[in-house]
């Protein structure tokens, strides 16, 4: 894997990723910032399909359960993604998950931790 693709990612202002732009848009920003951290995060090396990641939470309010699957293991992912960036992983995916209860709170905490990754150059480490 190419070492520069540990930093494919864009640093975005979490307060205007949680609440400016979403309420702008009625809410289609938060389904498109959704699509891009996930697709950031396979562009690292993670194993995701972000289509699937988006399809979680778009439209599997329907069956309640697949929204929070995805706001799970997306905190899981930034965790890898931060570990494959030689930074201590500080994202806790049940803190994202409880975050989602209220006011989509996840969201400006993940996107916080996903800002810790890009705030740094990458030293890669001699066995990644």
């Amino acid at each position: 894997m190419d070492e520069e693709r540990v930093t494919a990612g864009k640093r975005r202002d979490p307060v205007l990723t949680w609440l400016v732009w979403p309420l702008i848009t009625l809410g289609v920003y938060y389904f498109v910032w959704w699509y891009k951290i996930n697709r950031e995060a396979r562009d690292s090396g993670v194993e995701v399909s972000p289509g699937l990641a988006l399809l979680a939470v778009l439209l599997g309010w329907v069956i309640i359960v697949p929204p929070y699957i995805s706001i799970f293991r997306t905190g899981e992912r930034i965790a890898r993604m931060q570990d494959s960036a030689n930074r201590q992983p500080s994202c806790n995916s049940w803190i994202g998950l409880i975050l989602s209860f209220f006011f989509g709170l996840h969201a400006l905490y993940y996107q916080i931790e996903l800002n810790r990754i890009w705030d740094e150059p990458v030293h890669p480490s001699p066995g990644k």
